[in-house]
């Protein structure tokens, strides 16, 4: 069945060839970048905008910009990710990625021809925005365009490879964005940004760390040392349930120091959803799918516990975020 809009912005569809031979090219785009997990891009470049309008520069077009460019970042990075997997042969023989959604490659959807021209236009359009955006500030921006290309071309290979994936993948989501899109949007970036910016990066970060535990077994067969293989599942799990612990005593510790507004104790709130992800977390991956967990998520376990979980939590940081802004002005 073909999916509709709000499939493809919130989950990563299944589909068959029919479907796909069906859509048209913009719903083919959202299939193949895995748009389901912008959201995630979408909080970081937020969070630092709306730091931003307490400064004294605010440039509302750059604020679309820079949301328009890394959006277009990340789903370049996951065209990549999925070109570089195939030629290296990580996803044949019914690897995990291809079990719970398409692999454009794996799955005969596209051609490497075809896939090339998806990385041309998107990466394209990215660095277009990126150029926009320099020439609308200052060459600092250039310096943060290039450190997020580099992640962008070798997250999957070499960083991945060698247990360097989750670590660039929280300064990316966090300080990274959060700050670029405070710098680009106000000409600076404040020691408020710089704190929410590493405590709003683990978030994205659980979510990796979920994902190469739940692909452990096939990640070491196929010799992908990510950190969850170098750690050993137990150890895994526990490093996500302590990266969990440090985000609600990040915020209280900067809430008492006065480095965050008290709006942040907001995030105190996704407690029920945090302990449902600490007892899942708690437990050994299950081998075959739980009676509670919906089959049509299946393999995507621990991974979707992280996003679910991480899903509520940044929302609510988003909302403090907001509060922290709005609330000095109105009282």
């Amino acid at each position: 069945m073909i999916p509709g809009w709000h499939d493809l912005l919130t989950k990563i569809s299944r589909l068959e060839t029919g479907d796909w031979q069906a859509m048209g090219w913009l719903k083919r785009w959202f299939v193949a970048t895995r748009a389901a997990v912008f959201v995630m891009t979408l909080f970081s470049a937020l969070i630092g905008i709306i730091l931003a309008i307490p400064n004294a520069q605010f440039d509302g077009l750059n604020a679309v910009l820079v949301c328009l460019g890394l959006v277009l970042a990340h789903a370049t990075n996951n065209l990549v990710n999925d070109w570089t997997d195939f030629k290296k042969g990580v996803d044949k023989d019914n690897y995990f990625r291809t079990q719970y959604g398409p692999q454009p490659l794996e799955s005969g959807l596209l051609s490497e021809r075809q896939l090339f021209g998806y990385i041309a236009l998107t990466g394209g359009l990215a660095m277009m925005v990126g150029a926009v955006l320099i020439a609308r500030t200052e060459l600092q921006t250039l310096y943060w365009m290039l450190a997020g290309a580099f992640f962008v071309l070798f997250y999957t290979w070499p960083l991945k490879y060698v247990g360097l994936g989750e670590p660039a993948v929280w300064i990316v989501w966090g300080p990274l964005m959060v700050l670029a899109s405070s710098l680009v949007v106000s000409g600076e970036y404040s020691t408020t940004a710089i704190w929410v910016s590493c405590l709003y990066g683990i978030g994205p970060t659980t979510v990796v760390f979920g994902k190469h535990i739940d692909k452990l077994t096939e990640d070491t067969a196929k010799g992908v040392r990510t950190l969850p293989v170098q750690l050993g599942e137990r150890l895994s799990r526990a490093s996500v349930l302590g990266l969990w612990l440090i985000q609600y005593v990040g915020v209280t510790v900067g809430v008492i120091l006065g480095a965050l507004h008290w709006a942040y104790l907001i995030i105190w709130l996704a407690l029920p959803k945090f302990f449902d992800a600490w007892r899942r977390y708690r437990q050994p991956r299950p081998e075959v799918c739980p009676d509670d967990w919906p089959e049509q998520a299946w393999p995507l376990y621990l991974v979707h516990v992280a996003f679910l979980y991480n899903k509520g939590f940044s929302g609510l940081m988003f909302l403090g975020v907001v509060l922290s802004v709005v609330l000095p002005v109105v009282f």
